[in-house]
C-alpha cells in the first residue's frame, strides 16, 4: 500500500487560496525518483501563475501542483537510477528542481507541492547530513536558472565550474571578468558562485546593506544598484580595467540597459551577451540580450544537468558552494504555501521564502 500523498492544487485559473487535498501517489518513470517532501521555496512564477491566470503558462490544465524548489529524502527510484552505481538511493537525501510547469512536462506529479513529488536524478543533487531540507530548498529553480545563462552554449557559454574553483585567468593570462547583477536575489546569489566556480571575477550590484553579503559569496567588487546610473556604469567600467568581459547575468529592473552600456564603453568584452532574468526590453543597443526561458534546461546531456551532476555533489559536500539566500520559513505544512506566495509576493530581500514539511 503506497503512502496517502497531499497536495496544495491549483484548482482553476486565478483560484485562491489553493486547495490543500488528496493527491495520487506518483510512479517513478525512468530516471525519475520520488521523494517524501521535507521543505519547499517559492519563486515569482508560482504567485503570478496563480494571479495572472493563463495568461501565464497557458498549457497547463487544472486542477494543477505547481512548485519548482524541493528537498527531501528518497523514497523510491525509477528505472535508470538503481544500478551497479547509482545516483540516488532510497533513504538518500536530496535536492532537486521539480519540473511540472514546463511545456515538454506538463506534469501535475513533477509539482514541489505536495508531500510526494516525482524529480529527474539529472536535476538533483545530494545533501550532505548538515545541510536541513529548509536550507536546501532555496537553490533548485533559481541555481538551474542561473547555470542556464551563464554556461549553455546559445547563451553566455563559460567554462564549467569545478572542485576547487578554477583560476580566474584566461587565454594570455588576462584576469577574465563577468558582470552578475543583483547579487543579493535567488539567482545572483546562485550565478555569483557559480561563476566564481567557474573561474571568473564577478562585478556585482546589490543594495548596501547587502554587499557583505555578495562578497562573501565571492563577487571582487559589488556596486549600489539604486545609484546614479552614469555613476554606476563608470565605476564597473574602471573595476573592469585589464580584465576580460565574458558576458553578464542579468537580474532587476534596468540591469539589461546598464550591462549594456558597460559593454559598450568597456573595449575588452570577449562577448557581448546578456542572460537576463527577466524579459529584456526591446532595442538594447550595444549589446545582444535573451530572456532565460527554462524550457530546454532540463536536458539530460545539458551543460545545466552537469551542473547538477559533476559539480553540485562534491561543491556542497566541500562547502564550496552555500545555500543562499538564506531561508525565511514561514511554517510548516501545505496549508502554509498560500501564505508563503502572498507573503514572497510583497517583496523580500536576501533571503527566500520556504514551507517546511517534514
Amino acid at each position: 500500500m503506497p503512502p496517502q500523498n497531499q497536495a496544495a492544487w491549483l484548482t482553476a485559473a486565478k483560484a485562491k487560496p489553493l486547495r490543500v487535498g488528496p493527491a495520487p501517489y506518483p510512479t517513478p518513470g525512468p530516471g525519475q525518483i520520488v521523494i517524501r517532501n521535507g521543505a519547499v521555496a517559492i519563486n515569482p512564477v508560482d504567485w503570478q501563475k496563480q494571479l495572472l491566470g493563463d495568461v501565464l503558462l497557458s498549457h497547463i490544465n487544472y486542477p494543477f501542483i505547481q512548485g519548482g524548489d524541493a528537498a527531501g529524502t528518497v523514497v523510491e527510484v525509477g528505472p535508470g537510477v538503481s544500478g551497479a552505481s547509482p545516483r540516488f538511493r532510497v533513504g538518500d537525501r536530496v535536492v532537486g528542481v521539480a519540473l511540472s510547469i514546463l511545456e515538454s512536462v506538463n506534469d501535475a506529479a513533477e509539482g514541489a507541492f505536495q508531500l510526494y513529488p516525482v524529480l529527474r536524478d539529472h536535476m538533483a543533487a545530494p545533501l550532505p547530513r548538515a545541510l536541513p531540507f529548509e536550507q536546501a530548498c532555496v537553490l533548485p529553480l533559481a541555481l538551474t536558472t542561473a547555470a542556464y545563462g551563464l554556461f549553455h552554449e546559445e547563451f553566455l557559454g563559460l567554462d564549467m565550474p569545478t572542485v576547487p574553483a578554477r583560476r580566474a585567468v584566461g587565454p594570455g593570462g588576462k584576469p577574465r571578468a563577468v558582470i552578475v547583477t543583483g547579487g543579493a536575489t535567488s539567482v545572483g546569489s546562485n550565478g555569483v558562485q557559480l561563476a566564481v566556480a567557474a573561474g571568473y571575477e564577478v562585478i556585482s550590484t546589490a543594495s548596501p546593506k547587502n554587499f557583505d553579503y555578495v562578497k562573501k559569496l565571492g563577487a571582487r567588487h559589488v556596486f549600489d544598484y539604486q545609484g546614479d546610473a552614469p555613476t554606476l556604469v563608470a565605476g564597473i567600467v574602471a573595476a573592469l580595467e585589464g580584465r576580460s568581459l565574458a558576458g553578464a547575468l542579468a537580474t532587476g529592473e534596468g540591469a539589461v540597459e546598464m550591462c549594456a552600456a558597460v559593454m559598450e564603453r568597456h573595449a575588452d568584452t570577449t562577448h557581448r551577451f546578456i542572460a537576463s532574468a527577466n524579459p529584456p526590453p526591446a532595442g538594447v543597443s550595444g549589446a545582444q540580450a535573451r530572456f532565460i526561458d527554462s524550457r530546454d534546461a532540463c536536458e539530460p546531456d545539458g551543460r545545466v544537468a552537469r551542473v547538477w551532476m559533476d559539480f553540485m555533489p562534491r561543491a556542497l559536500e566541500e562547502g564550496q558552494f552555500v545555500a543562499a539566500p538564506g531561508p525565511l520559513v514561514v511554517g510548516k505544512g501545505l496549508e502554509k504555501i498560500q501564505e508563503a506566495m502572498d507573503l514572497h509576493m510583497q517583496g523580500v530581500s536576501a533571503q527566500k521564502v520556504v514551507v517546511s514539511l517534514d
